[in-house]
């Protein structure tokens, strides 16, 4: 019997059951939310006459997973994320003897849109919350969420049916709405919810929708009172055929973002595989690419896709980070 080996030194070589396999490209995987930014990356970078990495959409988690898999080229390069790797994802990684190099490319907000055809939604963080709870309090105590029309939960907002296409719990997107919205409209009521605050509800109002925003998007088009979840950056990219509600009086705006005036906003990331530096061709040139000021500056093409770009002195700090391979650290 053939044992299976595993080798990666000076080339992007794989032997796995005495077949070879090589990479000649990037592989690259990870959040929705940075895909659009990625793929401009990619796409600018291919230009260059450099092999055009693959970039796929995967998923904050399920990018983490693969990610911190292992190394050699069966593995990805680089994992987009739309929150932090967590710290078990990092012991993850490092069992399997992964390095992951953190570099905070920016900043995004969570928002809320439907088709311009619709009805104008202004809502609540507490209002999101409520429409969207597994659960609802009710003389002090909790029962299953009944609201079936956003004026069951104040009889202010529109008459229509609560229906909300919202990303699944692999996605970043997810982890960060659960906790800049659930966990935040929960608050006044936590000891009551304690760990129940981020259950959605199960009843068909809200529906996960996948990784892909653009497919949301489309759907919220066919039904103009459905309301989707997804980053600021599918709001500009679409900004023809939908609208954004407002979230306790504030529109998801670059300068409102920016400023923090915004309430659902969040950090957006990439991570490196230190391991594979200077073996799998292009890693270093992706990277650099991608700090150019001329991508991720204020002025940048992908501030044009929707990224709130970092401080000027932030962007030096991780650019060095980057450049330096730090290797992340809790």
């Amino acid at each position: 019997m053939l044992t299976s080996l595993c080798v990666f030194v000076g080339s992007a070589i794989l032997l796995t059951g005495g077949h070879a396999h090589a990479r000649d490209r990037l592989l690259i995987v990870g959040s929705s939310t940075v895909y659009p930014f990625a793929t401009a990356v990619a796409e600018t970078f291919g230009k260059a006459g450099m092999k055009h990495p693959i970039v796929e959409s995967t998923g904050t988690g399920g990018g983490f997973e693969l990610f911190c898999k292992g190394i050699g080229p069966s593995t990805p390069d680089i994992s987009n994320a739309s929150r932090r790797m967590k710290p078990s994802e990092l012991e993850t990684c490092t069992a399997n003897g992964v390095t992951p190099v953190e570099v905070k490319i920016g900043y995004d907000g969570i928002v809320l849109a439907n088709s311009k055809q619709g009805p104008k939604f202004s809502l609540t963080i507490e209002q999101i919350f409520q429409a969207l709870s597994e659960n609802i309090e009710v003389d002090g105590g909790l029962v299953r969420n009944a609201y079936l029309s956003w004026s069951d939960v104040d009889p202010d907002l529109p008459s229509e049916k609560i229906e909300v296409l919202g990303p699944p719990p692999t996605s970043g997107t997810r982890d960060a709405f659960e906790e800049l919205v659930l966990e935040v409209g929960c608050s006044s009521s936590k000891d009551l919810y304690g760990k129940l605050c981020t259950d959605i509800r199960r009843d068909g109002l809200f529906v996960e929708a996948g990784e892909n925003d653009d497919l949301i998007v489309g759907a919220l088009e066919a039904n103009p009172v459905a309301v989707g979840i997804f980053g600021y950056s599918f709001l500009i990219q679409n900004a023809a055929r939908i609208q954004s509600a407002a979230v306790n009086g504030v529109e998801p705006s670059f300068e409102n973002i920016v400023s923090g005036e915004y309430p659902v906003s969040r950090s957006l990331y990439f991570y490196i595989k230190k391991e594979h530096v200077g073996v799998i061709p292009g890693l270093e040139d992706y990277v650099s690419a991608f700090l150019e000021e001329a991508a991720w500056g204020d002025s940048g093409y992908l501030a044009e896709e929707g990224l709130i770009p970092l401080a000027p002195a932030d962007r030096a700090a991780q650019a060095s980070a980057a450049r330096s391979l730090t290797a992340l650290q809790f």
